[in-house]
């Protein structure tokens, strides 16, 4: 019996070695292949990043590339008005009665005194009344700058049209956080600035229209498209163009820059810097009564148009020459 067993001792040695060399081939098959697949891995992200980069990149450098729009038609971040027509009357919370709607030639003009001889020599020109200089920075979100335009566009429009006063306004963008995300107040601005570039004669009423139909602060206000399509309906020249421009946000950057300008001080003024909307200026002097009562505003126009009457330098008159004796 043993001479008949003895031989398949190294028949089961022979498979149980074989069993461990095919397992050894599986495990280093599968070593093998987790050793591929970590280096594809690797190499997949190794390329996403690279590719990452490559993106931000050239987004950096295209937007560096880019200039800086700067509207056309502008003075110190300013656009001046130069037509009023396109803008008509205020809804009911505008109206303004005719009493309200005053001249800037009720200016109080000095009489001469008469003098005996030598007589004097009229100067011309010596009792022309100064043009008032109103500047105007304005949200198109603030709402006291919608019940400032409602208030005063019918005498804004009728102190320009008789070349009593020069009337400009800043579009600012302090309110941008206020709309959702949607950034109103700085596309606002830019679409104003937009119209003063392409279609100056319309900025007014552009202006207007943007005051007048001012969305509430928290909401979402008008899209691009719709502000568009309020500079056409203003009568904008070139419409295309303009709505290109609109669309485009061509001039939000220089609205940021010219709000933080405005924030560090404003031109021509005696350290006087934007804190608020609206900031209006009269002669430089910041107007701080009532944003709806166009009666106390006109009266500080006219305060400060005989102000700047009285401290212009009257020129000193010139004494004829007294006839000479004949003996």
């Amino acid at each position: 019996m043993s001479s008949d067993e003895s031989p398949n001792v190294p028949a089961e040695r022979d498979r149980r070695h074989a069993v461990r060399e095919k397992a050894q081939q599986v495990q280093a098959q599968q070593s093998r292949a987790r050793r591929i697949r970590t280096a594809s891995i690797a190499a997949g992200v190794v390329a996403i990043v690279a590719i990452a980069a490559l993106v931000v990149t050239w987004t950096v450098t295209s937007v560096a590339s880019q200039p800086l729009l700067n509207p056309s038609n502008v003075t110190d971040d300013g656009f001046v008005v130069t037509t009023v027509t396109g803008v008509g009357s205020p809804d009911e919370s505008g109206t303004v009665d005719d009493e309200a709607v005053q001249s800037l030639d009720a200016v109080p003009t000095e009489t001469a005194t008469p003098t005996p001889t030598p007589t004097a020599t009229p100067t011309p020109g010596a009792t022309e009344q100064p043009v008032v200089d109103i500047r105007v920075y304005v949200d198109y979100l603030s709402t006291g700058s919608h019940d400032f335009q409602l208030a005063n566009v019918q005498q804004l429009s009728k102190w320009v049209s008789e070349d009593a006063a020069t009337l400009t306004y800043y579009p600012v963008a302090m309110l941008t956080a206020k709309s959702n995300g949607t950034k109103y107040s700085l596309r606002a601005a830019s679409a104003a600035a937009c119209v003063a570039t392409h279609s100056p004669e319309t900025f007014f009423a552009y202006n207007n229209a943007l005051l007048a139909q001012q969305p509430t602060v928290d909401s979402d206000g008008y899209t691009d498209v719709e502000l568009a399509d309020m500079a056409v309906a203003s009568g904008a020249d070139s419409p295309k163009v303009v709505r290109s421009c609109i669309e485009k946000q061509a001039f939000a950057s220089w609205a940021k820059s010219a709000t933080e300008r405005a924030l560090q001080g404003l031109p021509d003024t005696e350290d006087v810097a934007l804190t608020g909307t609206p900031m209006v200026l009269v002669n430089g002097i910041p107007y701080v009564g009532a944003l709806d009562d166009p009666k106390e505003f006109a009266q500080f126009v006219l305060t400060s148009a005989s102000d700047a009457y009285y401290s212009t330098p009257t020129p000193t008159a010139t004494p004829s020459p007294s006839a000479t004796p004949t003996p």
